[in-house]
């Protein structure tokens, strides 16, 4: 065991370390507090001076974690930097930023080269640096190891490099960050060691790999698995659609078997960080291998195109009342990618609403968890919410229910929409302004 390894581990495991978490989102935020709660000193860094501002001041951004755990949080030492060389010495630095696709729909690694080519010039002996961003396998290898031993560091005896990839799923109240259990590795055993001994403390049950690569695909797997059957599922409604038969009914039976079936459900396409894009890094990687990953691309293209199908049921209901998109009025229900949340990320609401008013809608949204459209990169909305009334969902020729939230009063409106496309399943009676999407 190398001096600097000795001295890293009796840092963490006396509580002693300070822990840089980078990236301040869904995943680094929760992460943070989670080690501030085991007992670690930590430093939130995010390139965002006004989230930093505004944690410091004791408030979040994130509606789920609320202003009283960063307010907990910031009395035990806490604190937000903008850069590196604000956060002052670190022990170990937890890198958990985004890992989009490019316009080529290949995978888009600057956040995370520019995040380690930032540090480089703080590291130290007896530092550990843990990617947690969703990527491909041997990124770890290629991007973080190779650019600390490019510094003049030995990986495994002066500076130590771990993969362990995120699990959160915003919204989900049942599992906590605390609760999930966690896949650690290290790119070598003395790597793994010091990253079981940062995130013992913080998480309740950890799963430790061979190598960092195996972390790396059991991340993709999972989200590949998601993708996959929720492609299936998606198709299987297109089928049913025309003959008929209701879809939801169809899983609610098979799911009856108490073996050899995991019921998933249809929807107006996938959304968040991961499901939509994650597949598509090892689609990306296994070409490197002249491997054709047909089962990812096929799922990745039918739910790629269930926005289009939305929109194409819109166009079918108002046809029913001798109408076109082109100059109704429409709105859409649920901004977020999921119920319950207020994550726009990759939400096919949005994309619904862009394709609407690329056909000539006139297209207005309500959310109750997202008062205005937030800054994207691929859209631009200048739209706030609007009050969901019997009179404001009576003044829309068409409404579109993308997003289910538990809070939306859905007797007011089914009873108020003029014309109502479904894409979740909500509306299950038969009725003739109600159109399942």
């Amino acid at each position: 065991m190398s001096p600097a390894h000795q001295q890293l581990l009796a840092r963490l495991q006396a509580r002693e370390a300070v822990v840089g978490v980078v990236g301040l989102g869904y995943v680094g935020l929760p992460l943070a507090l989670c080690f501030v709660d085991a007992g670690y000193r930590v430093v939130g860094i995010d390139s965002d001076p006004q989230k930093c501002a505004a944690l410091n001041a004791g408030r979040s951004y994130i509606k789920l974690i609320g202003d009283a755990p960063v307010a907990a949080a910031l009395a035990r030492g806490f604190r937000a930097a903008n850069r590196f060389a604000d956060a002052g010495p670190l022990d170990a630095v937890v890198i958990c930023v985004p890992t989009p696709l490019d316009a080529h729909r290949e995978p888009d690694l600057q956040y995370v080269t520019r995040t380690v080519d930032a540090l480089l010039p703080q590291l130290r002996a007896g530092m550990l640096i843990a990617l947690e961003s969703t990527t491909y396998p041997g990124t770890t290898e290629e991007i973080i190891a190779a650019r600390v031993g490019g510094a003049g560091w030995a990986v495994g005896t002066d500076v130590f490099v771990a993969y362990s990839p995120e699990r959160q799923d915003p919204g989900n109240t049942r599992f906590c960050t605390a609760e999930i259990p966690k896949i650690v590795s290290g790119m070598t055993p003395a790597c793994l060691q010091a990253a079981q001994a940062l995130y013992a403390p913080a998480i309740r049950r950890l799963v430790p790999v061979r190598n960092p690569k195996t972390a790396e695909m059991a991340k993709l797997l999972e989200n590949i698995h998601r993708a996959v059957n929720v492609g299936l599922v998606n198709e299987m409604k297109i089928v049913a659609d025309r003959m008929g038969i209701d879809i939801f009914e169809v899983i609610e039976a098979a799911a009856t078997k108490p073996f050899g079936f995991v019921a998933y459900y249809p929807g107006p396409g996938l959304g968040g960080h991961c499901i939509p894009i994650d597949p598509f890094y090892l689609t990306w990687k296994a070409r490197e291998y002249h491997v054709h990953t047909r089962f990812i691309e096929l799922a990745g293209e039918v739910n790629s195109s269930m926005p289009a199908w939305v929109v194409g049921k819109v166009a079918e209901a108002l046809n029913s009342r001798r109408k076109a998109i082109n100059g109704s009025r429409i709105l859409v229900l649920g901004l977020s990618y999921k119920k319950n949340v207020d994550d726009t990320r990759e939400s096919p609401s949005v994309e619904i609403m862009d394709l609407l008013q690329a056909r000539g809608a006139e297209v207005a949204y309500s959310d109750p968890w997202i008062p205005r459209v937030p800054r994207m990169r691929k859209y631009a909305f200048d739209l706030e919410s609007v009050p969901l009334t019997a009179a404001a969902l009576q003044s829309f020729d068409c409404v579109v229910l993308a997003t289910d939230h538990d809070a939306f009063d859905y007797t007011l409106i089914g009873e108020a929409s003029p014309l109502l496309v479904d894409a979740r399943g909500r509306f299950r009676e038969a009725a003739a302004h109600i159109f399942r999407a």
